[in-house]
């Protein structure tokens, strides 16, 4: 007895003594008797078949030429299908069982290439596929093999029908992607136009709704503003007045101040002046020379009497005019009183005080004249031919203009200088 084994892509067949009908071992083991029983081995492998049909006549009587591709195989699961094959190809090679099952789908093939058009088989390639496999597969089964799949692999033609069905395919198809591509663009813009409007809708709506905000904004914060403003001006007001009221209070106790202490400077000028009369009274030892004396003491006197009464008086009236009537009536007082001794004096010395006074006028008088010669840069003189030119020239000038004087001063005054010159009063020592 011999033991024999078989891997899953084949079968054993195992017939003869006590084996009817014989025993069939798809991928197993098995004892077989030497010389009263008999081992057989078929291929379960699956086949590969290119099936071609050339030329072809469809329903049409257009010959095309068709290729398919098809797998099929022994069934070894089925004992009746592998019952079937092992009675057709028991004993055949692959090739011999590979020839057979190709001859049968070809025909299979044509057949059902005749019976239908050159279009349904192009544009339908799986209605074709599953008609080839349904017909080849119940013709098959009948011989134990099944087919495991079928796929149309091409079609052709040497008469260009395909390539004419193609162009007007490739032509309305290119004539439907213009117009749907127009269409697109035309939905496109459309759409895209519909967005825009509802983009800005939204976006004036939006503006709108930030400019109520903002308006409502803005009134509410100016009159918040408007409240805090007025709350900090009368605050600023209140404390404004206290101010100027406490300043005023201040300055006219200034006021009160300046106007005793500028009373009281006035009364102390007052007794100074009366002090000053009299020492100058008390002092004189010539007539002449005490009254100039006086009289520039005098002049002083009411020189710093007029500048303290000014000063009191813009003092005063700028806050009392009590103090302003006072120093006005002082002023007024010492006025007349000055004047008075003015006249007085003049009248006691008469022409000899006045000529006393002019010729003290006379250096400056003549310095006057002479001034506005220090300034010339640059004269020019122009000689008639009998006359002196140069310096001595505008000397002589100078002293013709200042022996001229006397007669001016006649002029003006009605006195005569040289005449009066020799009554002058003798000066203090």
């Amino acid at each position: 007895m011999v033991f024999y084994t078989c891997g899953p892509n084949e079968a054993m067949v195992v017939s003869g003594f006590c084996r009817s009908p014989p025993v069939m071992v798809a991928g197993g083991r098995v004892f077989v008797l030497p010389c009263v029983q008999q081992i057989q081995r078929i291929s379960l492998n699956t086949l590969t078949l290119n099936v071609k049909s050339e030329k072809v006549y469809t329903r049409h009587g257009v010959p095309i030429s068709v290729t398919g591709i098809a797998q099929v195989k022994i069934q070894g699961q089925n004992k009746e299908m592998l019952a079937a094959a092992c009675q057709m190809f028991l004993g055949k090679t692959e090739n011999e069982v590979t020839q057979i099952s190709l001859e049968t789908l070809e025909g299979h093939q044509r057949a059902i290439m005749a019976h239908m058009t050159v279009e349904e088989i192009y544009k339908d390639r799986q209605k074709f596929s599953e008609q080839v496999f349904k017909v080849a597969s119940s013709d098959l089964v009948n011989m134990g093999i099944s087919v495991v799949s079928y796929t149309l692999k091409d079609i052709h033609d040497d008469q260009d029908y395909l390539h004419s069905l193609g162009k007007a395919r490739t032509a309305q198809v290119q004539k439907d992607a213009r117009i749907g591509e127009a269409r697109a663009k035309r939905d496109a813009g459309i759409k895209e136009a519909q967005a825009m409007q509802e983009k800005v809708s939204s976006q004036y709506v939006n503006e709108i709704e930030m400019a109520k905000a903002q308006r409502d904004f803005e009134l509410k914060k100016a009159v918040y503003d408007a409240e805090v403003n007025s709350r900090k001006a009368e605050s600023d007001l209140a404390f404004q007045l206290q101010v100027a009221k406490t300043k005023q209070k201040i300055e006219e106790q200034k006021v009160q101040v300046q106007v005793v202490e500028r009373a009281q400077q006035i009364l102390l000028q007052d007794q100074e002046i009366n002090r000053r009369e009299k020492e100058l009274e008390a002092k004189v030892k010539k007539p002449a020379d005490a009254e100039r004396y006086r009289l520039e003491k005098l002049a002083e006197a009411e020189r710093m009497k007029l500048v303290t009464e000014a000063e009191a008086e813009a003092e005063a009236i700028r806050v009392k005019g009590e103090a302003r009537a006072y120093a006005i009536e002082v002023k007024a007082r010492a006025d007349a009183e000055q004047m008075a001794k003015k006249a007085e004096a003049f009248q006691e010395y008469q022409d000899a005080a006045i000529v006393d006074m002019l010729l003290e006028k006379l250096p400056e008088v003549a310095e006057a004249i002479s001034k506005p010669m220090t300034r010339v840069r640059k004269i020019k003189m122009v000689s008639s031919g009998g006359s002196e030119v140069g310096a001595a020239k505008i000397t002589g000038e100078m002293l013709d203009i200042l022996s001229r004087l006397p007669e001016t001063v006649e002029k003006l005054t009605g006195i005569n200088i040289n005449q009066t010159g020799n009554k002058k009063p003798g000066r203090m020592s």
